[in-house]
């Protein structure tokens, strides 16, 4: 399995479901700003994490996985089931996810091409959820020298990187205000699910 691009895969009602669950999450692990490792310079997301274990960055001691939010240093809140389900229905990986990255995108945010290699086990894939206005995903290969392609993730479309895209190189060029009303406040959020640890 490499792509696997699933466009509408929640529909309205499962977008809402989801986002007030996200919603709740946010309440008990408040979004914060990560940094980058060496320059220490604010990345242009809000974030935060629910499940076991969550993603965070920061200019001392870099990207990492942990238990507790940087700020509160409280364990993140239990993953919302519906994600688990989802997880279940797509992933096509035995081992549940341990952590989900929520990305919260506004104004001119984005996220440049990176690799999602943090994880010890490269088997499991990476399912990312998108809520809210839509976002330009870019797609490359192994390489940053590699060709890239680029299309429209909207609101509950679903994508899942596995086997040969594993550790593709990808990120978001920009976003689409107002492309969707599922955020009062406007912007994007984008939900990805990880498994960190080898599955026994």
């Amino acid at each position: 399995m490499g792509l696997t691009y699933l466009p509408g895969k929640l529909d309205a009602a499962e977008q809402m479901k989801l986002l007030r669950a996200v919603r709740a999450v946010m309440v008990e692990a408040p979004l914060f700003t990560p940094t980058m490792p060496r320059s220490g310079k604010p990345m242009s997301v809000r974030m935060t994490n629910c499940g076991s274990l969550g993603w965070v960055a920061d200019k001392e001691r870099g990207y990492r996985y942990q238990a507790t939010h940087p700020l509160t240093g409280k364990p993140w809140p239990a993953m919302p089931q519906i994600l688990l389900d989802l997880w279940t229905e797509v992933a096509h990986y035995a081992a549940p996810p341990e952590a989900c990255l929520v990305n919260y995108y506004a104004g001119n945010a984005k996220m440049g091409l990176h690799q999602d290699r943090d994880e010890e086990d490269f088997e499991a894939p990476v399912l990312s959820v998108s809520l809210g206005d839509s976002g330009i995903f870019r797609l490359g290969g192994l390489t940053r020298k590699h060709p890239t392609r680029a299309f429209e993730l909207r609101s509950g479309d679903v994508v899942v990187l596995g086997g040969d895209d594993r550790l593709a190189f990808h990120g978001i060029d920009r976003m689409l205000s107002g492309t969707s009303d599922l955020l009062i406040e406007g912007g994007r959020i984008n939900l990805t699910l990880r498994r960190v640890t080898r599955a026994a």
